[in-house]
Order: C-alpha cells, then sequence, then structure tokens
C-alpha cells in the first residue's frame, strides 16, 4: 500500500495554520500529480457570482471539492494550493482561514501561496483557487 501524503511544519518556522496552510508536503512514491485548475464562486449552470466574498469563497471551495471528486480525491489529497485575492485584504485572510477549515483537518492544511491582484478574469470574481493533489495507485 501506498504511504499518505506527509505534512510537516518544521519546528524552525512560525506556526502557519491559523492562516489555513502547511508550509511542506511530500508525496510517496507509486502516485500521480493531478492538477485543478482555477476554481472560483460561480454557482449554477449560469455561473452565478455573489457580490459576498464569503459566500464567494464557499462556492470557491465547494466548486474545487466537485473537481477534486471528479478524479475520486477530496481536500486532503491536496498537497499545494494558490489562493488569488481581490483587493486583499486581514479582513479576507480572516474570511478565508475561518471557510477553508470547514475543508481541511488541520493537520493536513495544504501548502499554500496567496497572491493579492486587482482584478480577476471576470470583473465580478473576487476569488480563485487553483490546486495540486496527490492520487494514490
Amino acid at each position: 500500500m501506498t504511504k499518505p501524503l506527509e505534512f510537516q511544519n518544521p519546528d524552525a518556522l512560525f506556526d502557519p495554520t491559523p492562516y489555513g496552510y502547511c508550509h511542506t508536503v511530500k508525496a510517496p512514491p507509486g502516485g500521480q500529480l493531478v492538477y485543478i485548475s482555477g476554481q472560483f464562486g460561480g454557482e449554477g449552470a449560469a455561473n452565478t457570482l455573489s457580490d459576498d466574498f464569503r459566500h464567494q469563497t464557499q462556492a470557491t471551495l465547494n466548486n474545487l471539492g466537485r473537481a477534486l471528486k471528479a478524479h475520486g480525491l477530496d481536500y486532503t489529497n491536496i498537497m499545494k494550493i494558490t489562493v488569488l485575492i481581490v483587493d486583499h485584504s486581514a479582513e479576507k485572510l480572516a474570511v478565508w482561514g475561518e471557510e477553508m477549515r470547514h475543508c481541511w483537518p488541520m493537520e493536513k492544511l495544504p501548502a499554500s501561496t496567496l497572491i493579492p491582484v486587482p482584478q480577476l478574469a471576470l470583473e465580478t470574481m473576487q476569488i480563485e483557487v487553483d490546486a495540486v493533489a496527490w492520487k494514490a495507485c
């Protein structure tokens, strides 16, 4: 049986878990990487976007979950995420941290990069998240 992903926060570095990520994630041999394109908070067939950042964040995470499920994966298979937030602020970071904790157990938070941006592909998008996940073979 393939070993699981290894999640580590070295003692020499600060504790990143309150901010919703892990410093390092190591994949074992015997699997494959699954790359998930940037997901955003569009809902339904029309990709309707709420004006509320929290609602868009929840919908973005739901869409990410759907993409994972298509490969038989869940959030704990994610090794790395990149989070793009329009007009990033401490308040938006707090919302992101609160909402992602509904998806990941604290001991399996992915490695993460957050990039503040002035705008995303659609004018009303406020957040986009892409991911690299690991699927054991």
